[in-house]
C-alpha cells in the first residue's frame, strides 16, 4: 500500500467535521491523492455528506450527524483508502486551461521590480512564467482563488510588505514559491506581474468556477490589443478558454 495512505490520519473537526490528513508535505503526489478521494466521496451514493473540500495535503468532510453517524463515515473513508492505497481506484483526467496574460505595463506594476530581484530581463520573466502548467493544488482566499504549485526557482520573490487595498479582477501574481491570479477584486499582497482577461469566477452560475482542485493553468502572453478583444468578448460572453485533457 502506498506509505502517504498508510500513514493518513482521520481527524475530528467539530461536531460536524472531519479531516482526512495525508502528511506534513505539499507535493503532487499527495494532492491526487486528495483528488482522487475528493472524487470518490463526491460519487458516494450515501445520505448525511454536506460538503467535500480539497486542500493541498486533506480531505475535509463536513457531513449531517442526523443522517450519518461519525462511526459509518469513518468506516466508509477506511475502505476507501484502502481501495485507493492499493491502486483501486482509477486516477481522474485532468484539465489544463490556458489563461491569456497581458505582462507589465499597468496590468503588472511589479513586474521591474520581479526583474530586479531575479536578475533576469522581460522577456525572460514572461518565458520563465509561461512555459510551464502549474497545478491548482486548491481554491481559497477569495473565490475561485487558485494556489498554483511548480514556480520556477528563478522567479521567486517575496511577498510586498504592505497590503495593497485594491487589487483588479484578473491581476497575475507571484508571491513566494506561489502563483495564481486574483479571481474578485480584493486586497492583496502578491507581485503583480500582469493581468487576464479571462473570467474565472461567475456567482449567478450553479457550478461558478471555471476550473478546480486538481485542473492545471498555463498562462500564455498576449498584447494590450488582444487583453482588450479578449475582454470584450468575455463581457459580451461569447469567449471560451482552451481546455485541453492532460
Amino acid at each position: 500500500m502506498d506509505d502517504y495512505v498508510r500513514n493518513a490520519k482521520i481527524l475530528v473537526a467539530g461536531e460536524q467535521g472531519m479531516v482526512i490528513d495525508f502528511g506534513g508535505e505539499i507535493t503532487v503526489k499527495i494532492n491526487r491523492l486528495v483528488q482522487q478521494l475528493v472524487e470518490v466521496l463526491n460519487n458516494w451514493e450515501i445520505e448525511g455528506i454536506v460538503e467535500v473540500v480539497p486542500t493541498y495535503r486533506s480531505v475535509i468532510v463536513y457531513f449531517d450527524p442526523l443522517q450519518i453517524t461519525r462511526d459509518e463515515l469513518i468506516l466508509g473513508i477506511r475502505q476507501f483508502l484502502t481501495q485507493l492505497g492499493n491502486g483501486e481506484i482509477q486516477e481522474i483526467t485532468r484539465r489544463v486551461i490556458h489563461v491569456p496574460v497581458c505582462y507589465g505595463g499597468v496590468f503588472g506594476p511589479d513586474i521591474d521590480y520581479v526583474v530586479r530581484r531575479t536578475k533576469l530581463s522581460l522577456e525572460e520573466v514572461i518565458t520563465i512564467h509561461t512555459s510551464r502548467k502549474y497545478l491548482v493544488y486548491m481554491l481559497g482566499f477569495t473565490p475561485g482563488f487558485p494556489y498554483l504549485g511548480g514556480l520556477d526557482d528563478k522567479l521567486v520573490v517575496p511577498r510586498l510588505k504592505k497590503v495593497r487595498s485594491k487589487i483588479p479582477t484578473g491581476s497575475v501574481g507571484i508571491a513566494g514559491r506561489q502563483t495564481g491570479f486574483y479571481t474578485v477584486e480584493s486586497s492583496g499582497e502578491w507581485r503583480l506581474i500582469g493581468r487576464t482577461p479571462v473570467r474565472a469566477f461567475y456567482s449567478e452560475n450553479p457550478n461558478p468556477f471555471l476550473f478546480a482542485a486538481g485542473d492545471y493553468l498555463q498562462f500564455r502572453s498576449i498584447s494590450v490589443d488582444e487583453f482588450f478583444k479578449i475582454f470584450s468578448k468575455v463581457e459580451a460572453g461569447s469567449y471560451s478558454p482552451e481546455i485541453m485533457a492532460f
